[in-house]
């Protein structure tokens, strides 16, 4: 590579290479601070992460770097700039927490940091290679950030359940990768799309995607890579917990977007059968395994494992309208996401710390009126219910679907939402009807900027949908 190239590439990836030398900066200053720097080390993540942000909104080249395996288009940065604003809300929701939930280190955001610098470049991933490079830097970072708390069995557990099976998510994604790499000779998605256009698919590619879909669904944790979501949500620390909701979800997706739509667009009767069969096996399992959680945490767990087969459904569509819903299904989910989490966050007693049962909620309404309402509008939203975000969210997807003709995908989304209304609507129930047994803890600031914005963003998405809309459909129409 010439050094004009050589440049070119580095200006195309301007933000990934802030976070890296920012990281390693933090590093330093951490290193060398001990373990009182904590808080100006969180401060200046957040201050880096705005700076990559800014830099993708307000100048954003686009173009193919590093020799094709690094690219950037709309569809990358819409979904990078999701991508920062999940961590950047994640990272502030940690600061009046971090003593209690043991984050006081100078480690946690420099590991958040190193994640996100991950998902970014998975987002723009354009060869296996890269794309397995990406996926490990985030892997590894949440990793330790879901194991952070040392002191609790729960943290500990959490993070080995996670590395164990991220460990054979990973070896599954490798070996289908390879049999990829075998069957076209090729690792760049532009040159995959060729070789399957030219010779047509044959069974060793089939497995190989197959494969390839396995290791990614673990990443969003689709049915029947499910199993470490409900283990992890509730053992994590709850900071890590909005965290692992968010950003991470965000970036998978968008990667398991651009691997179908850019790679395998030619063997699309292949891999739609495997997105329907995931999508409403996600769907199903999210509604029902729910219904009889008695943690908040873990319901948000089922609820994200449903609320991604929700996605999944407009990606089986496999058109411009299925991926313009998939974006915007994704902005949608993490806003409600990291507004609810907020409001958990927010669950703590005067004596005692947080709680997580769903009793804890009782009489909220009557104790906290503002929390109460957004928590509500959360739910409701969650839930499909119109006019909030969470319904044009659904709507758009399940539209995508009719109109690629997956008539059975679309009806069993909808019937999935009405049972999963049951298990928010219970929520609602016992904060406006149950008596008050315990008043919370004053709410600190920051999470009550956090689910205030979350409501206003999910309760008046009707009268700024427009502008959003269309963000997304500039980004879907990258791919066709």
């Amino acid at each position: 590579m010439t050094a004009e190239l050589l440049l070119a590439s580095l200006q195309l990836s301007t933000p990934e290479v802030i976070l890296a030398l920012g990281a390693m900066a933090l590093l330093m200053i951490g290193v060398f601070s001990g373990e009182r720097s904590a808080t100006t080390v969180t401060g200046l993540a957040v201050a880096l992460l705005i700076i990559a942000g800014l830099m993708l909104v307000m100048k954003s080249p686009e173009g193919v770097a590093f020799g094709g395996a690094f690219v950037s288009d709309p569809f990358a940065r819409f979904m990078k700039i999701l991508t920062l604003i999940g961590s950047i809300t994640a990272l502030v929701m940690t600061v009046g927490h971090a003593r209690s939930q043991q984050l006081d280190r100078f480690e946690f955001p420099v590991l958040i940091v190193l994640a996100t610098l991950g998902m970014l470049l998975m987002i723009s991933a354009n060869d296996l290679l890269s794309l397995y490079l990406a996926l490990e830097l985030q892997s590894l970072a949440l990793y330790v950030v879901a194991a952070i708390n040392r002191d609790s069995v729960r943290s500990t557990e959490a993070g080995l359940k996670y590395f164990v099976l991220g460990a054979l998510s990973s070896g599954m994604l490798l070996y289908g990768m390879s049999l990829v790499y075998g069957f076209t000779g090729h690792t760049n998605f532009e040159q995959i799309a060729a070789a399957l256009s030219a010779e047509g698919r044959s069974l060793g590619l089939v497995f190989g995607l197959v494969f390839v879909l396995a290791g990614l669904a673990f990443k969003i944790s689709a049915v029947p890579f499910h199993m470490w979501t409900p283990d992890v949500y509730e053992g994590a620390p709850t900071p890590v917990t909005a965290f692992f909701a968010a950003a991470p979800k965000v970036a998978a997706m968008a990667m398991l977007v651009r691997i179908v739509i850019d790679a395998f667009e030619p063997v699309v009767a292949d891999w739609q059968q495997i997105i329907v069969f995931i999508s409403i096996a996600s769907m199903l399992l999210g509604s029902f395994a729910a219904i009889g959680q008695k943690n908040i945490k873990r319901l948000m767990a089922y609820s994200s494992i449903g609320h991604m087969g929700y996605a999944l459904v407009g990606l089986a569509a496999g058109s411009m309208a299925g991926v313009r819903g998939v974006a915007l299904y994704m902005l949608i989910y993490m806003v409600m996401t990291l507004g609810t989490f907020a409001c958990i966050l927010a669950m703590r007693r005067r004596e005692g710390g947080n709680v997580e049962s769903i009793d804890d909620l009782a009489g909220l309404s009557t104790t906290n009126p503002f929390m109460a309402s957004v928590l509500t509008v959360m739910m409701f939203s969650l839930a499909g219910i119109p006019p909030l975000a969470g319904f044009f969210a659904k709507y758009f997807v399940f539209m995508a679907a009719i109109e690629a003709h997956l008539y059975a995908l679309a009806i069993i989304g909808v019937l999935s939402s009405v049972v999963g209304a049951y298990y928010y609507l219970r929520l609602v129930k016992v904060m406006w009807f149950d008596p008050a047994t315990d008043e919370f803890a004053r709410t600190p600031g920051e999470l009550k900027l956090v689910f205030g914005l979350a409501g206003l963003f999910v309760a008046g998405y009707v009268l700024i949908g427009g502008p959003i809309g269309e963000a997304a459909e500039a980004a879907a129409r990258t791919f066709f």
